[in-house]
């Protein structure tokens, strides 16, 4: 789960971290207002889920109280643009405006799970920013790491030593090991799977801040964390995402195909994708019901990506373990029932119960392409798409 910036920054203040004083504002009548209170120059900040805001305009620094009302008009209400949104943007209805800092140089500080050892590492540079992307991908000896053994926590030591390496001064280093300390506590006490401060900033004063701050949540640890839920900006969400989540399927992805894909396991529907692709078509989605023997999960389902407009076919694509293929056709036949589906669908199933499953949707009526196995469930439903025979 994603938060706004300004929700992040006061996650890290209460966990000792310094950020700029800044307000929200809905309207620029309340930027105006923020920004006299602040001393007049601000930076107003666009609050969306979506990194690459200051190259699309989503940032911009205002010299007045009037200039930030002006400002702030030109970013409410509209629809940023980054090169990690859609074509089509996601709406700016809030925007952070806080005081304008004086800085002297930019540092990038994160924390993520590395999935190659499974444990936490704590990643800095010197060279923080809007292109931390291209520095990693140019320069990866500027990217440094720390793994935190989490039995032992995030040491001091570890702290001095990205410190130093990061070209601090004395006193800086001190600031800076206290600081990721406490990020380091942000993280696992509050389960994210990422916290990042990017830019970290050395002031013209010489003190360390967080200018920019970005917390993604485990999702599945949630259920600790009420207040962290309700932070959640549903607006900011894809509207299929939003209601997939809502329907209890959550590992759905909207993606810019037209064959919508049912399918069991993450790397099948990963791999029904590659194939979908090869055979010269898009998936709409990513789709995993999981290991799941319950008929209204696959009911749920199908009420997600039969909605998206841009659906021209179904993939069916099952392979029974402990899931049932039994029950999966009957939530098939259940969701016709359910819903007006007109659109042609492809079906393999495979595994458990399969002689059943195959049995239950011969008997029901529905009209549907059977396809005898993997490559050839791909290659129907590309065909389907496009309207051609198989």
């Amino acid at each position: 789960m994603k938060i706004h910036e300004y929700q992040a920054k006061a996650l890290l203040s209460e966990f000792g971290i310094p950020v700029p004083q800044g307000t929200v504002a809905t309207t620029s009548a309340e930027a105006k207002k923020i920004a006299a209170e602040l001393g007049g120059k601000v930076a107003i900040k666009a609050q969306v889920y979506a990194g690459g805001r200051g190259k699309a305009g989503g940032i911009k620094v205002a010299n007045t109280p009037d200039e930030a009302k002006k400002l702030a008009g030109q970013i409410l209400g509209t629809r940023l643009v980054t090169h990690q949104t859609t074509p089509e943007g996601v709406p700016v209805s809030k925007a952070l405006v806080e005081q304008a800092i004086n800085v002297e140089r930019e540092l990038y500080l994160s924390i993520i799970v590395a999935t190659t050892n499974r444990m936490p590492v704590m990643m800095a540079s010197e060279a923080g920013g809007m292109d931390i992307e291209e520095v990693a991908r140019v320069s990866p000896e500027k990217i440094l790491l720390e793994y935190i053994d989490p039995a032992a926590g995030f040491q001091a030591f570890q702290g001095r030593k990205l410190a130093y390496r990061m070209n601090l001064s004395l006193v800086q280093v001190e600031q800076a090991t206290s600081l990721m300390k406490n990020l380091y506590k942000l993280f696992q006490d509050k389960d994210c799977s990422l916290a990042e401060i990017n830019p970290l900033v050395i002031t013209t004063d010489g003190e360390l801040l967080a200018l920019d701050a970005k917390l993604n949540f485990d999702d599945s640890a949630l259920f600790r964390h009420s207040d962290i839920e309700q932070l959640h900006d549903v607006e900011q969400e894809d509207p299929l995402e939003a209601r997939a989540n809502e329907l209890g399927i959550k590992n759905y992805i909207k993606m810019d195909g037209n064959i919508g894909c049912l399918v069991n396991g993450a790397g099948l529907a990963m791999a029904v994708m590659d194939l979908i692709t090869q055979a010269g078509g898009r998936p709409a989605n990513f789709l995993d019901i999981g290991t799941v023997n319950d008929v209204n999960r696959v009911v749920n389902a199908f009420k997600v990506f039969t909605t998206d407009p841009d659906v021209k076919a179904i993939l069916v694509n099952i392979f029974g373990g402990l899931a049932k293929v039994d029950i999966i056709a009957q939530g098939i036949v259940e969701a016709h029932k359910q819903i007006d589906i007109h659109l042609p669908m492809v079906v393999r199933l495979a595994g458990t119960n399969v002689d059943e499953g195959k049995h239950i949707l011969a008997e029901s009526g529905i009209e549907f392409i059977e396809a005898t196995d993997f490559y050839d469930a791909a290659r129907k439903a590309v065909q389907a798409a496009k309207g051609e025979g198989n």
